[in-house]
């Protein structure tokens, strides 16, 4: 089984990002639509990951905003324990591209179905972030969509452990993300976000990439 270099939940927090939350208005299925069809100029977060590859892989997720009675949730995954890169992490469904992939969007689609049975026909894209660089030796293109329940979802035993939903408020809040940092063995520290919600530790590149739909909405 792959193990992790340090367990982050056990760090000390370095500090609070604490911007403002994006005001409620913004975070409806029209507004999201629209400023994702038409992103004014903002600022992605500085890249703190670095790539365990020459020529990262490149790979796509579907950043699943879910459009509920009370309000816009995440959807997110909790990846099983014996995978090799990210065991145990949450992370958005999807994965590394293949040659028959015709978009960073169809690796996106294709990936979200077989890792958690999510079908194209309840998903609606409507842009997408910067590309993220994992310290795995990924280029992840972060796909943003709104599904529209009812939906039936069904995890991959073998890549899934759960699947779950969070408030987008509450993800789209600085006060809740958290900096933190570890030691590297050649010496120094490399920072990173960390987002806790109840049981749920969103930390790393899912917490980096949600930090670049934050200042994007915010713009």
């Amino acid at each position: 089984m792959a193990k992790p270099l340090f367990d982050p939940q056990q760090l000390p927090v370095d500090g609070i990002a604490g911007e403002p939350a994006v005001p409620a208005g913004r975070l409806t299925a029209a507004w999201l639509r629209a400023r994702l069809a038409d992103p004014p100029r903002w600022q992605p977060e500085p890249q703190l990951e670095f790539s365990a590859r020459p020529v990262p892989t490149p790979a796509s997720v579907l950043v699943p905003l879910v459009e509920r009675a009370d309000g816009i949730t995440v959807l997110l995954t909790r990846r099983t324990a014996h995978l090799t890169d990210h065991p145990g992490q949450i992370s958005f469904p999807g994965g590394r591209a293949e040659a028959f992939d015709d978009s960073p969007v169809e690796t996106a689609l294709r990936e979200t179905e077989e890792e958690i049975g999510l079908h194209r026909r309840h998903i609606e894209v409507i842009g997408v972030l910067p590309d993220y660089l994992t310290a795995t030796g990924y280029c992840v293109t972060p796909v943003v969509a709104l599904v529209t329940p009812p939906f039936e979802v069904t995890p991959d035993e073998d890549e899934v452990a759960e699947i779950f939903e969070v408030p987008l408020s509450f993800l789209m809040d600085g006060a809740n993300h958290q900096r933190m940092s570890f030691p590297l063995p050649e010496g120094g520290s490399r920072s990173f976000y960390a987002i806790p919600f109840g049981p749920y530790f969103t930390w790393g590149a899912t917490a980096g990439m949600l930090r670049n739909l934050f200042h994007l909405l915010r713009a």
